[in-house]
């Protein structure tokens, strides 16, 4: 983990958000701050102008990978959720 950017808004809420204890409810409904959400969206475009740093592109490609877990676990949470009505 010593190449992540643990300080980062992003991997922050996400960590709090799992630490805090979740639910598949709350799994199913979870969404990145609105800021981190401008966050991502200023370093996607960046990115397409080939003006990121390094530490910003590794950014960008471990909330990439971050995003691929939580689409994974939201489509188990919504399954749950849905076996237990």
């Amino acid at each position: 983990m010593d190449d992540m950017n643990v300080s980062s808004p992003i991997y922050a809420e996400i960590i709090d958000f799992i630490a805090s204890g979740t639910t598949p409810q709350s799994v199913a409904d979870f969404l990145p701050s609105a800021e981190s959400q401008r966050k991502l969206a200023a370093l996607m475009e960046r990115e397409k102008t080939g003006a990121l740093s390094v530490e910003e592109k590794a950014e960008i490609d471990h909330f990439m990978e971050l995003e691929h877990i939580l689409r994974m676990a939201k489509a188990r949470a919504r399954q749950i959720v849905s076996r237990g009505k």
